[in-house]
């Protein structure tokens, strides 16, 4: 049973998405209305421009997004039995699975984002990688340093050992000291542009809401596994709260793999930039086999 799934932010690179555009004119007809809908040339950033320009949530986002999409648009032989996006990767496996139409879902990640940054402003923050420590230990000691009045919050559950925490900035410093003195072998800073995932991003909820809320979704054509909870969702009602509630609700990304597999997948295929979750799946489930979308 095929589970094919879609990255999130941090795997856009320079170049992305030239060779579908120059090579597929599936691709090619949704990279161009992209730039129609969003009123600029989108494609012009991904194709040429610089890692720092890239790294823009309002460019980052749509442009993993479209390039993900438009993968898949490439390969009609596609055909998932079940779905599942990273973070920003869940509004491509909406696509895939049908529940949004390209346009509206293009839409709603470009307002995703702008609600993001206005939130990384008005609440600053950053995020941190947190390297060989148990889940547990992670979210015990980000809850105890948050009781004490700094905010800190495992956000990105994204296979055992590799936990990314989120929070004001001395929020994170302080869980970095804390978390290396309690075994991690690494705690390593992020260069990101707030603390996404985190209870600082909770003045981006009431837009994204709002946008969610006269956006039509459509029942799944397959199992769409969301990250707030891990597991299985169909129900237009049920996906579009989560999709809100994920703005300051953790990734469970190392229990959506498992609970995809434990379901019947046993080929798990990335579909977008880079190769970023193979790795975590081949640490979560050993036993599938995966690999990446290719034209």
């Amino acid at each position: 049973m095929k589970a094919v799934i879609f990255p999130g932010q941090g795997s856009q690179f320079s170049g992305m998405g030239r060779d579908l555009y120059e090579q597929q004119p599936a691709a090619r007809q949704l990279m161009d209305q992209a730039n129609e809908i969003l009123g600029f040339r989108l494609t012009d950033v991904m194709f040429t421009g610089s890692d720092e320009d890239l790294r823009q949530t309002n460019v980052t986002q749509p442009a993993i997004f479209l390039h993900s999409v438009a993968l898949a648009a490439s390969l009609p032989d596609l055909a998932p039995a079940m779905v599942a996006g990273h973070s920003l990767g869940e509004f491509s496996s909406l696509v895939a699975a049908k529940v949004l139409k390209f346009e509206d879902a293009l839409q709603l990640v470009a307002q995703r984002a702008q609600a993001m940054q206005a939130a990384c402003e008005e609440q600053p923050g950053t995020m941190a990688a947190i390297l060989g420590l148990d889940d547990d230990t992670v979210a015990r000691i980000c809850q105890e340093i948050s009781a004490a009045g700094n905010v800190v919050v495992a956000a990105n559950f994204n296979c055992p050992g590799q936990l990314v925490i989120s929070g004001s900035q001395r929020g994170i410093e302080i869980a970095c000291e804390q978390l290396k003195a309690a075994g991690a072998k690494r705690a390593l800073p992020l260069p990101v542009g707030g603390a996404f995932h985190s209870p600082l991003m909770q003045s981006a909820e009431a837009a994204l809401a709002r946008a969610i809320e006269q956006t039509p979704f459509a029942a799944g054509i397959c199992p769409i596994y969301q990250n707030v909870d891990a597991t299985a969702h169909r129900d237009p009602d049920e996906i579009r709260q989560n999709l809100v509630r994920q703005l300051t609700a953790p990734v469970r990304w190392t229990q959506s793999v498992q609970n995809m597999a434990a379901d019947g997948a046993t080929e798990f295929v990335e579909c977008g930039p880079g190769k970023v979750l193979q790795g975590l799946v081949k640490k979560i489930a050993p036993a599938v086999t995966v690999s990446s979308a290719v034209m």
